[in-house]
């Protein structure tokens, strides 16, 4: 969904509301370097855990209701999906402890990181910045990618659409109040489609 390439793999990359997924775990068993940020780690593994547990059903329940919007391929149905996900939950949850002792996990959310200028080279942000576009304002969404282009050499952001499958009502003008603050934004297309039309992210970089 962000297009890395190995060798964008290699770098120092930092994920923003990753949340209980597996990417930090398996990019560290590459000997890749990954931190990520996200208000749920402030919790313990079984906290954790235990709200997976409880919101499962519900989650799976409204994705049946939606199933229309997204694209069954290399996924083929809401059983399938239920599975991925639960077992990407249980290789970050058997990473949970190391990666918290080590750093790779720290209980932070934008707008405000605490990390100093440049300290990675990629930031991305999946399923959040866009995706929650009726709940998070449009200066909300500046001033959280002007944060990661702070910490990051550049911010990547995916997908582009909010919940509905519907392009964001605040991507225009986003990339037009970051444009006029000096940074370079391009839509790029993405080999990744699981929500129907949610194949492009936003990349930006500082100048």
């Amino acid at each position: 969904m962000f297009a890395l390439s190995e060798e964008e793999l290699r770098g120092r990359l930092l994920g923003c509301g990753d949340g209980p997924a597996s990417f930090n775990c398996m990019m560290t068993r590459r000997g890749g370097h990954v931190v990520s940020v996200d208000p749920i780690y402030r919790f313990s593994a079984d906290e954790i855990r235990n709200r997976i547990d409880e919101t499962y059903e519900e989650v799976m329940e409204q994705t049946r209701k939606n199933k229309n919007e997204f694209v069954w391929g290399r996924i083929l149905s809401v059983e399938e999906l239920g599975k991925v996900r639960m077992a990407a939950m249980n290789d970050f949850l058997s990473d949970y402890a190391a990666g918290l002792r080590e750093g790779r996990y720290v209980d932070a959310s934008l707008p405000t990181l605490p990390f100093e200028d440049g300290e990675f080279d990629i930031a991305l942000c999946s399923h959040f910045l866009f995706l929650y576009s009726e709940h998070l304002s449009e200066d909300f969404h500046v001033r959280s990618i002007e944060e990661l282009c702070r910490v990051a050499s550049e911010a990547r952001i995916f997908p582009l659409l909010e919940l509905g499958a519907k392009k964001s009502r605040h991507l225009e003008t986003v990339v037009d109040r970051l444009e006029r603050c000096g940074f370079v934004v391009n839509v790029v297309k993405v080999p990744y489609e699981f929500q129907k039309g949610g194949n492009e992210m936003l990349r930006v970089i500082a100048t």
